[in-house]
C-alpha cells in the first residue's frame, strides 16, 4: 500500500506556470507507475498524464500535450507535473494516483489503486 499527498496547487493567471508534486510513502515507490488526473466542477474525472516506474514511458492527454510534463524522482518518492501556458480550462482539482503495474502508464483511472486527496488549481483569465 502507498499513501499519496499532492501539493503545489494555487491560483495563477492564464499563461502562467505551476509545478505540482505528489509525495509517496509506504511501499517502495518504484514499484508503481504513476498518473495525474483532474476533475473540474460538474465534470467527470479526466486523465492528464502518466509515467512508468522508471520514467522511461509517458503518456499525455491531447489537451495538455506540449504544455505539461510529468516526471518522477524515485529517490525522493515523488512524481511531478510541470504545467506551463496554463489556460482557464485547466482549472480543476488535480489528483495523483499509483498503479501497481509498474510497466503500464495507463490513461484509465480504474487501473490505479491508490489516490491522493487532490490539490486545487485555478487559472484566471
Amino acid at each position: 500500500q502507498v499513501q499519496l499527498v499532492e501539493s503545489g496547487g494555487g491560483l495563477v493567471q492564464a499563461g502562467g506556470s505551476l509545478r505540482l508534486s505528489c509525495a509517496a510513502s509506504g511501499r517502495t515507490f518504484s514499484t508503481y507507475a504513476m498518473g495525474w488526473f483532474r476533475q473540474a466542477p460538474g465534470k467527470e474525472r479526466e486523465f492528464v498524464a502518466a509515467i512508468s516506474w522508471n520514467g522511461g514511458r509517458t503518456s499525455y492527454a491531447d489537451s495538455v500535450k506540449d504544455r505539461f510534463t510529468i516526471s518522477r524522482d524515485n529517490g525522493k518518492s515523488t512524481v511531478y507535473l510541470q504545467m506551463n501556458s496554463l489556460r482557464p480550462e485547466d482549472t480543476a482539482v488535480y489528483y495523483c494516483a499509483a498503479d501497481p503495474n509498474r510497466l503500464r502508464y495507463s490513461t484509465l483511472g480504474d487501473d490505479y489503486d491508490y489516490w491522493g486527496q487532490g490539490t486545487q488549481v485555478t487559472v484566471s483569465s
